[in-house]
């Protein structure tokens, strides 16, 4: 597959390199000490049409391709993880989902608020018990006269804080597990949600992650998509939210060179710069290789995402190589920096943990491994 970027597509991603560099970074180091959600950034970067990515202009998004989206991901997580993972949510789990699946009134609706920032969007499908296993779904929907009434709980919501629309997942047919859930638009204010706010956590700090609580009654104009296969949807939407990860993880891994690079030339022991030596050569050389190849499996599930209709073993296979190579690049580049990447609030150290969730969230590793093996042992 031909991966070379076109004119365009590098016009577009310098002017999001220039957008991360000059606006992201400089927030970066706060975000992750105070831990509050950035919707100042959010906001200036939904200014650019990066709520909105791959949304057609009919609906008023850039209306670009998966490729175009993947390169701006990769360009704001070299700047920031937290701010990635927002836009990734958004755009991925939830603009996109509502342009794939939604009525033309849902998406007269919330799309193209979602694509221009003035809404956020959330995904609610992880449960207590139900994480990698996403089709033991727990809440339930139970039909009324002219809607439904949702009970149950959603945990690890991301953009919960600040979102006005979550997507939020159902069992209809409680028993059958993926063939009997059901998708369902809910916006945020919705009387009976219960936001609670997660502990801190290790890294991708200020993400607006909440756990919510549903007692509530929607419409039937609140379904998304089909009744009883709202669990395809997830699946179709988590392919894409997979490859923006991959494309989290590429930015970070790259930012964990980089500063190894820098510190490798500055750094001198026993009279010339470390960078000289060849065990920090062979790491150096180690991280830049691996990056650059989950960087062609993440551009060739992008391509994938645009000119085929499923695109499953391409996004896990990026997913899982980006995330895994972008983990090595942050702990060599920590042990490159030694001491001056260990401490409290150096750059390493913020990139060393926020790493570490790209193989956890949207499918971990196990469970990408789980996918490619399911087509290699079938084909």
């Amino acid at each position: 597959m031909h991966l070379e970027l076109t004119k365009d597509q590098e016009a577009f991603k310098s002017s999001i390199e220039t957008f991360a560099r000059d606006v992201v970074a400089l927030r970066a180091p706060a975000i992750d000490k105070s831990g509050e959600f950035p919707s100042d950034v959010v906001h200036a970067a939904a200014t650019r049409g990066l709520c909105g990515v791959t949304i057609p202009k009919a609906w008023g998004g850039l209306g670009r391709d998966y490729v175009s989206y993947a390169l701006a991901l990769e360009a704001i997580a070299r700047a920031s993880a937290t701010v990635a993972v927002s836009l990734s949510v958004t755009n991925s789990l939830v603009a996109e989902l509502l342009a794939h699946a939604g009525t033309d009134a849902q998406r007269e609706r919330w799309l193209r608020r979602l694509a221009s920032g003035d809404a956020l969007g959330a995904f609610a499908l992880s449960e207590p018990e139900s994480g990698t296993d996403a089709a033991n779904q727990q809440t339930r929907a139970v039909k009324t006269a002219d809607g439904y009434r949702i009970a149950g709980r959603k945990v690890w919501v991301a953009n919960a804080e600040e979102a006005a629309i979550a997507i939020v997942f159902a069992a209809t047919r409680p028993g059958l597990r993926g063939q009997g859930i059901t998708a369902f638009l809910v916006p945020m204010d919705t009387p009976g949600i219960t936001r609670t706010a997660r502990p801190d956590s290790l890294g991708v700090r200020g993400l607006g992650c909440m756990d919510l609580d549903f007692d509530i009654e929607v419409g039937d104009a609140q379904v998304l998509g089909p009744v009883d296969q709202g669990f395809a949807l997830a699946m179709w939407a988590l392919d894409g939210g997979r490859i923006a990860i991959a494309a989290q993880a590429l930015g970070i891994g790259e930012a964990a060179i980089a500063e190894a690079i820098a510190y490798a030339k500055s750094r001198e022991q026993f009279g010339k710069p470390i960078a000289s030596y060849q065990a920090i050569q062979w790491m150096l050389a180690d991280m830049a290789t691996e990056i650059a190849a989950a960087r062609m499996l993440t551009l060739k599930a992008a391509a994938a995402k645009d000119s085929q209709e499923k695109c499953r073993v391409e996004a896990a296979m990026a997913k899982l190589a980006a995330s895994e190579a972008a983990h090595k690049a942050a702990d060599k580049a920590m042990q490159i920096l030694a001491s001056a990447g260990y401490k409290s609030g150096s750059v390493v150290e913020r990139l060393f943990r926020d790493v570490r969730a790209t193989e956890i969230y949207q499918g971990t590793s196990e469970a990408q491994r789980m996918i490619i093996a399911g087509r290699i042992l079938t084909e």
